[in-house]
């Protein structure tokens, strides 16, 4: 499945998802934005994490820690656009909140949704799924 029908179909059944919630009494006709992150305790574990892809092509850090409820940033410092996406390739299918990062082009910064289970999501470039430089993963612990 190329990366163009995979993107129609995941808006398909984001349309599909939106379409249920007003007809079950969802009360918006506009779809939702990924509500911020929690703030204060954690006991030092921050709320959001920033991941950089270097100009060599690498994430840094390639691990971060952030409390449940949070977020990640990614910043594309390459000058070669990127596809994150959340492990297993080709299904992306461990933590889909990491699949709202999808496309970055050079100098673009995107966010991921809430990561509201406990675990560990590993994630990587799609279209480079064996570059270790651009394979990295985030821990979510309990608020």
């Amino acid at each position: 499945m190329t990366v163009a029908m995979r993107r129609w179909a995941w808006g398909v059944m984001t349309a599909i998802l939106l379409g249920l919630g007003v007809a079950c009494g969802g009360g918006s006709d506009s779809p939702t934005s990924p509500t911020p992150p929690p703030t204060g305790g954690g006991g030092g574990t921050p709320d959001s994490a920033t991941i950089t892809i270097s100009s060599s092509g690498t994430v840094s850090p390639s691990t971060v820690t952030i409390r449940q409820g949070g977020r990640v940033t990614f910043v594309n410092s390459d000058t070669n656009t990127h596809d994150m996406a959340s492990d297993p390739h080709p299904v992306h299918t461990d933590c889909p909140e990491m699949n709202q990062v999808g496309f970055l082009a050079a100098g673009q910064t995107r966010t991921s949704g809430n990561f509201n289970t406990v675990r560990t999501c590993g994630f990587h470039d799609h279209n480079r799924p064996d570059v270790t430089g651009l394979q990295g993963r985030i821990t979510i612990v309990a608020q």
